[in-house]
């Protein structure tokens, strides 16, 4: 599978403003300055499709994004676990981010992104663990793997996954948007719940 269009559907903060149920949905969320702006720019190899912002945390909108002429939709979730963003602000992530993920029919599976450096958070956890009790484990990507040697890679998998309590069998994805690797790899991880929606939301 490869992604030769993408274009920006809808910018939404509540339900709404989402874009019609429809076309099979893969999100993405994760930290802040965990490189998913970068990630996504790279997966549809546009430049400056998804905003990479100076100021983490500052995103705090869900972006739709339609792939193939809206064949399905790639979905940029705001980023979290800014230590300079309020409260009041982190309150609403959640609210409206739980809004997203328990009631989108469309949505098949959410990619949760963490550094592959470092061991995920107390939030990441937190977040996988939602994702898992509403049936929505997609691929793990593990960014930023120019950092470390391929060698690493398998430790650095076996500790994501045994933090995140996630199966054996969860894909763990290195992917590099400065060395432009791993995209192959992550599009044939997540093509089972575009075209199959086997493995999807019940």
């Amino acid at each position: 599978m490869w992604i030769k269009k993408a274009d920006l559907l809808q910018v939404a903060v509540r339900p709404a403003q989402y874009p019609p149920e429809g076309p099979p949905e893969i999100a993405f969320a994760g930290r802040s300055n965990v490189g998913k702006s970068s990630l996504l720019n790279l997966l549809t190899n546009r430049k400056h499709l998804a905003r990479v912002s100076g100021s983490p945390g500052k995103t705090q909108t869900i972006n739709f994004y339609a792939v193939n002429d809206d064949e399905f939709r790639i979905v940029d979730l705001p980023g979290y676990g800014y230590a300079k963003v309020s409260r009041s602000i982190t309150e609403k992530w959640g609210e409206m981010v739980d809004a997203y993920l328990i009631d989108r029919g469309s949505l098949k599976a959410v990619c949760l992104l963490v550094d592959i450096r470092h061991e995920p958070t107390g939030m990441d956890a937190e977040l996988f663990g939602f994702l898992a009790h509403h049936g929505l484990v997609g691929p793990i990507i593990a960014t930023k793997s120019d950092k470390v040697s391929r060698g690493a890679y398998a430790k650095q998998a076996s500790l994501i996954r045994k933090t995140l309590g996630a199966a054996a069998d969860t894909p763990v994805i290195p992917v590099s948007a400065l060395k432009r690797t791993g995209v192959e790899e992550l599009l044939n991880a997540i093509e089972p719940w575009i075209y199959a929606g086997s493995e999807g939301k019940n």
